[in-house]
Parts: structure tokens; C-alpha cells; sequence
């Protein structure tokens, strides 16, 4: 690799992997020590192609949840089967990963601008700004750099827009699955919320159980399936379709309680 070799974003690459490094090795503990990640499907993404590849997925703090994102793709290039131990596989990580991100909050702080650097693909929320629900027109430059992202290698994206659960799944997504034709992964993430706070920069609790769910690429006839069909198979891979709420008995959430508490400690004495 060129020393200043860039990608379309203008980003040098030599700096987007020293970052990842080193963010990586600072954030390694918050899923592998702290509380331990359950990881399932990693076999899926080593047989993904290099590029044209858009994970969906829920959505559950601003940054820890694309942060394991990163520690589990890498690890799982790196022939980890559903673990990211032995934190090696970040020395020489995939540069062409990118995410889709709020450009307002990518540009709050120096924080954000670094992690933007590592791979955002920023665009203007058409529904939110500044805290209150607005409606504006999509700006054709914000498709332009997901579609050249989708060109260079994988994107992230959270089709609700939002850390709130079930929450609708924005248009835009299944737009840009019909326009584009991408290998479509679900990931279906639990637990972040519970151990970090909104934005996912601070531990709130420890011993948590945190689950990673690989699902295979969705089957999508991307000539015939109209967007209301895309949005409905959406909802129901990232497990966020309304027939998800339901009320649990107690005595259900009991035996979760229960497991959860048998998980707890043998993370402890792992």
C-alpha cells in the first residue's frame, strides 16, 4: 500500500488503519472482558465478495454498535469462528468498510470526527434535526456517496434511523437495496443497550449478555419485489417487524432472568 494512498472518500489509508488499530485495541475489553460477546455466524461473512455488500441491522447505541461491528467482521476475515479473541486480527484490518451515519452527529465533537474518519458515510436525516421532526427533500449527494461506498467494498446501515426499538424501517434503505442490487446481510445485535449508554462511549454495566447475529443474505427479486415487499422482509430479518412486540409472561422472563444469571457467571470464571 502507498504511504498516501487514498480511498474515493479522500481518506488516507495508511491513517484509517492506524485508527482502527488503535480503536480497536481501546475498545476490545468492552466486548471481550467487561462483558462477552455471543457471536454467531461468522462463517457468512468470509463468503461475502469484497464489495457491493449493505448489512441492515437494529440499531441500539450511536457508535458501539458499528465499533463491534468492526472487531467482528475483522475477526471473522481472520478465521475466528464466532469469537474475537486474541485481538491480532486488527493489525491488518478491512479498510473498504463503511456505515451509514447521521452527518449531525458525526460532527458533534472530536470523537466522532475520528470515528467518522474510519468509515462514515454521512448524510442529512431527512425526518430529525437538532433534536425536533422535520421533513426535507434527500439530498441526491448523500445516495451518490452510498452507492460509491457500495463500489469500494461493504456498508453498514440502520434502516430505522434510530436507537428505539421497533421503530418503521426508513424507505430509503429498501430504495437504495431495489437501485443498487447489493448482497443484502441482516445482524441482529441485543444487549448494547443495556451495557452502554445512548451514544455507546460509556460502560453503564458490566456481566451483561451481549448477542451478535449473522443471518444469511436475504433472497431479494430486486426486478419484482416492490419497496413496501423490502421494507416488510426488513423488518422481519433485523427483527423489528411489529409481530415481534408481544407481552412476555412473567414466568418466562423469570427463566431469562434465571439464564441470564447462570451466563453472567461463567463469563466470570472464563
Amino acid at each position: 500500500m502507498g504511504l498516501f494512498k487514498r480511498n474515493p472518500f479522500g481518506h488516507i489509508l495508511f491513517i484509517k488503519k492506524w485508527l482502527i488499530r488503535i480503536l480497536g485495541a481501546l475498545t476490545h475489553r468492552r466486548f471481550r472482558g467487561f462483558n462477552e460477546l455471543q457471536i454467531e455466524g461468522s462463517e457468512i461473512i468470509r463468503n461475502l465478495p469484497d464489495k457491493n455488500v449493505l448489512f441492515i441491522s437494529n440499531h441500539q447505541t450511536y457508535f458501539a454498535d458499528v465499533v463491534s461491528m468492526f472487531h467482528v467482521f475483522n475477526a471473522s476475515l481472520s478465521n475466528r469462528d464466532d469469537s474475537i479473541k486474541n485481538i491480532s486480527y486488527l493489525w491488518n484490518p478491512k479498510l473498504n468498510i463503511y456505515y451509514v451515519a447521521a452527518k449531525e452527529t458525526m460532527s458533534a465533537g472530536l470523537l466522532p470526527k475520528i470515528l467518522a474518519y474510519v468509515g462514515s458515510v454521512s448524510i442529512e436525516r431527512t425526518w430529525r434535526a437538532k433534536g425536533e421532526d422535520i421533513k426535507r427533500q434527500v439530498k441526491m449527494s448523500d445516495i451518490s456517496n452510498i452507492r460509491k461506498a457500495l463500489d469500494d467494498g461493504w456498508v453498514i446501515t440502520f434502516p430505522q434511523g434510530t436507537t428505539t426499538p421497533f421503530k418503521p424501517i426508513r424507505k430509503g434503505t429498501a430504495h437504495i437495496i431495489k437501485q443498487y442490487k447489493p448482497v443484502v446481510v441482516p445482524i441482529v445485535i441485543d444487549g448494547f443497550r443495556r451495557s452502554f449508554d445512548k451514544k455507546g462511549l460509556r460502560i453503564k454495566k458490566k456481566n451483561i449478555m451481549q448477542t451478535f447475529e449473522i443471518k444469511q443474505p436475504l433472497e431479494i427479486d430486486y426486478e419484482n419485489e416492490s419497496i413496501a415487499d423490502i421494507v416488510e422482509k426488513i423488518e422481519y430479518a433485523i427483527e423489528q417487524h411489529p409481530s415481534f412486540l408481544k407481552v412476555i409472561p412473567q414466568e418466562e422472563l423469570a427463566i431469562h432472568e434465571e439464564l441470564n444469571k447462570k451466563r453472567k457467571w461463567s463469563y466470570k470464571e472464563s
